[in-house]
């Protein structure tokens, strides 16, 4: 049977990615028809995308081949804010304008002055850019995305910001910048001197105006994060030094997700290959079909390299940095689901080596279709051979790879993200989310039928279809966690979105060193998830809305976990 099978994942599958009336089958032609590059493609393509293998993100779904005018890309991060009234408004427009047509978007706040700096032209004093952060999020909270979702918004300071302290404490509650998801930007210099136990320099404008403990700044952060989940950790250096474009770029700031770092302007789409779907019985057992995978790949990626010359942009500087760059982020869903109806437990050396091996898989396969497409219809407009040659994930691929790209070019600078996909995972009958594992064997859930409300038993979809009840989140120790967002991370050409769950018995210590070690390992970004923290502790007595069973975390937040589901939902 084609599309979802489970009246749960058919209605929120038709509630948010079809038009009124539009069945699955209609809705997948839709997206076939006007991403293919002939008839054999379109055939192609739409038997992959009906049986869901793949998983375009929801944006894709909703807007390619609608009348609604809104963009396929999901994520975006904002132009450089100039450190002025003027720049600082024109950054709140332009996300505004951004949000309206449905994508996310991150800031770098690091450009504005420190509170209490001198404005030379005014004869007064700076009120920083933590007190700058409110119009975003004023703006945000009335501005209704596409589809009547709210906004989603990615705040970035880095951690040598005078003001940095200010930022750590702005969501130490449940009730300031609910619009918000928060990281700081954290330097190999910063953790150096918290290693070596140094001092640390605050500065702005080449100017040092404060020194401080880079211990206590640290556990600053930490006990923040341990107590109201936020701010996140973005590892500026690590994702700078492995960026495909470091010889044009420098990324400050992620999409609110934190899967896709990108430049000033940036703009990126996503999609997922639903691992579920290759898993065939073979003499009794589960295998995986990776001769199939394999060939899917090259399909999907023409399409969605078709979706970056047939989607509108919310801004004109936006369509002109996706277009210099055809940056793409394709990753995986259901991994749990697979790698346990493989045999493997999640966060096991034999789990992790298994999705090493799937990681790899695709992202050769991935750039050597992009070669093959620059050859047929050219390389990105600012490729450039010696700087992609010298890059970390040149040296990652098959020789075979690297030769086709010597010869061709690459039609995209980057191929590869982790995404949440909590919600296209969902309506996939409940696969397990990203790379995460299951959160729970099953619950119950209110769906909205012709005859009215009823309330069903949605199972896991490892349990219901291959009878594995597979390692839950809270089963599994930080460090199986760990394990998996490391493995992740040394694939991905992005970034990686991965909660590491931290039960209520993690020690403070061990707390902390979660994101020690996610540095030490070559993450780029780490975020954890503790129940017994203040922000879920409050929430969590709120009794959910019977329609839906969604807890939110805050009002309005960016990105929020429903705690019946686990799935990651970033609006």
């Amino acid at each position: 049977m084609d599309g979802p099978t489970i009246p749960s994942s058919e209605e929120i599958h038709s509630i948010k990615y079809r038009q009124v009336g539009e069945s699955f089958r209609e809705a997948m032609s839709r997206i076939a028809n006007e991403l293919s590059d002939g008839p054999d493609h379109f055939n192609a393509f739409r038997d992959i995308l009906l049986p869901m293998k793949f998983l375009p993100a929801g944006r894709v779904q909703s807007d390619i081949g609608s009348p609604q005018g809104t963009t396929a890309f999901n994520c975006f991060v904002s132009d450089t804010i100039e450190d002025s009234m003027e720049g600082i408004m024109k950054s709140a427009t332009n996300g505004a304008l951004t949000m309206r047509r449905g994508g996310g978007i991150g800031y770098d706040f690091s450009t504005i002055r420190p509170r209490g700096d001198n404005i030379v032209s005014l004869d007064s004093k700076s009120s920083g850019p933590v007190s700058f952060m409110q119009i975003h999020n004023a703006v945000c909270k009335t501005v209704s995305s596409a589809g009547n979702r709210r906004g989603a918004q990615m705040a970035v300071l880095r951690v040598d910001h005078p003001d940095i302290e200010e930022f750590i404490e702005a969501k130490s509650n449940e009730t300031e910048f609910t619009q918000f998801n928060l990281s700081v930007g954290v330097t190999d210099e910063f953790m150096e001197a918290v290693v070596k136990g140094e001092t640390f320099d605050l500065r702005f404008a080449g100017r040092v105006l404060k020194r401080i403990d880079a211990r206590k700044l640290w556990d600053k952060i930490m006990r923040a994060t341990w107590d109201w989940a936020e701010p996140g950790i973005l590892f500026l250096d690590r994702i700078n030094d492995r960026n495909n474009l470091w010889y044009c770029e420098t990324i400050a700031a992620t999409n609110p997700c934190g899967e896709q770092p990108l430049p000033p302007d940036g703009a990126c789409l996503l999609g997922s290959f639903n691992l579920t779907k290759y898993v065939k019985m073979d003499d009794d057992r589960y295998v995986f079909d990776n001769e199939e995978f394999i060939k899917d790949i090259p399909i999907v990626h023409r399409a969605m390299d078709n979706v970056i010359d047939r989607t509108s942009y919310p801004l004109d500087a936006q369509e002109q940095e996706a277009k210099s760059k055809r940056r793409m982020g394709l990753g995986f869903t259901g991994v749990a689901n697979t790698g346990e109806a493989l045999g493997y437990t999640y966060g096991s050396p034999e789990f992790v080596s298994w999705f090493g091996t799937m990681c790899k898989t695709l992202v050769d396969g991935l750039y050597r279709a992009s070669s093959l497409m620059a050859k047929e219809k050219g390389s990105f407009p600012v490729y450039d051979r010696q700087g992609f040659a010298n890059s970390y994930t040149y040296n990652q691929l098959e020789g075979e790879t690297q030769a086709l790209i010597n010869e061709h070019g690459l039609r995209n600078s980057h191929l590869t993200s982790i995404a949440p996909t909590g919600t296209i995972s969902f309506a996939a009958d409940n696969a397990s989310s990203g790379i995460e594992p299951v959160f729970s064997h099953e619950y119950e859930r209110t769906v909205q039928m012709e005859s009215g409300p009823v309330k069903m038993v949605v199972q896991d979809y490892g349990v219901r279809e291959f009878g594995v009840r597979g390692k839950t989140a809270d089963e599994c120790s930080i460090q199986e966690h760990l394990a998996v967002l490391i493995e992740a991370s040394k694939w991905m050409d992005s970034a990686v979105s991965k909660t590491i769950n931290v039960g209520q018995h993690v020690t403070w210590e061990e707390f902390k060193d979660v994101y020690m070690q996610a540095w030490l390992q070559g993450c780029k970004g780490v975020t954890t998830f503790r129940a017994a923290g203040k922000r879920y502790g409050i929430l969590n007595v709120v009794k959910p809305k019977e329609e839906d069973d969604v807890v939110e975390l805050a009002e309005g937040t960016a990105c929020y976990i429903d705690p019946s589901t686990g799935k990651k939902t970033c609006e």
